[in-house]
């Protein structure tokens, strides 16, 4: 039964995080269904509209024009309008500029409604050969003001902890992850759901000794502090 969109409603739509077959058939009926898109960039947007052909107006929704644009989908949500919002991959809000949207719908008493979908995170922790019951994801770590503060709080975390990485910046990342938190086992995945996916299960102090070059789009997923340790 395809979905029933409701007037005035914001839509939080999980997109595929690579293969363009992750996405679930509540997601393209909603797409297929809204007023219009609120996308992170349209032209990443496009190919996934375009490959399950649906044709809907977009409005570009980023970290740098969402104080501006916020007050317009509000508007627009208000006059009964269904919008639904997507990242350029995966669950929108999770590092990306959605939660300022979502703050402002709340406030303005507008019903919200998620399709859930795709994540990079979840898809990393689940092959990842470490404790899953309790985890904190800490997205990018800061790249420079506040980073040792940050990996000294965190080299107390007991659970395991996910971030997002870059290739330029993962060399330097992970030798201060080994200066901070000592040994501890790792999961690296690597341009996940896409033709180049890799998964490195390895240690901190083995990938620091490593030569290598890191291509695509980083998760990392590094043990917590073992209890005495």
């Amino acid at each position: 039964m395809a979905n029933e969109i409701q007037n005035g409603s914001l839509y939080i739509v999980s997109t595929p995080i690579g293969n363009l077959g992750d996405i679930t058939f509540r997601a393209i009926d909603t797409l297929k269904g809204v007023s219009a898109i609120a996308a992170e960039d349209s032209r990443v947007t496009s190919r996934l509209l375009s490959h399950y052909e649906i044709s809907k107006p977009m409005i570009s929704y980023h970290d740098f024009n969402k104080e501006k644009v916020t007050p317009q989908i509000i508007v627009r949500l208000k006059n009964n309008e269904s919008i639904a919002l997507v990242t350029d991959a995966g669950t929108p809000l999770v590092s990306d500029p959605g939660f300022y949207l979502v703050r402002e719908a709340v406030a303005q008493g507008i019903n919200i409604i998620p399709i859930p979908g795709a994540s990079a995170l979840l898809t990393a922790l689940v092959v990842a050969g470490l404790p899953s019951d309790r985890f904190t994801f800490e997205g990018f770590l800061p790249k420079k003001k506040g980073r040792q503060t940050r990996l000294k709080e965190l080299a107390l975390e007991a659970r395991s902890m996910i971030f997002y990485e870059s290739p330029q910046r993962i060399e330097k990342t992970i030798p201060h992850l080994l200066e901070y938190f000592g040994n501890r086992n790792i999961l690296i995945g690597r341009e996940l759901t896409k033709k180049f996916e890799e998964f490195v299960h390895s240690d901190l102090e083995t990938l620091s000794k490593a030569s290598r070059t890191w291509k695509g789009e980083l998760v990392m997923v590094v043990e917590g502090k073992k209890h005495g340790r």
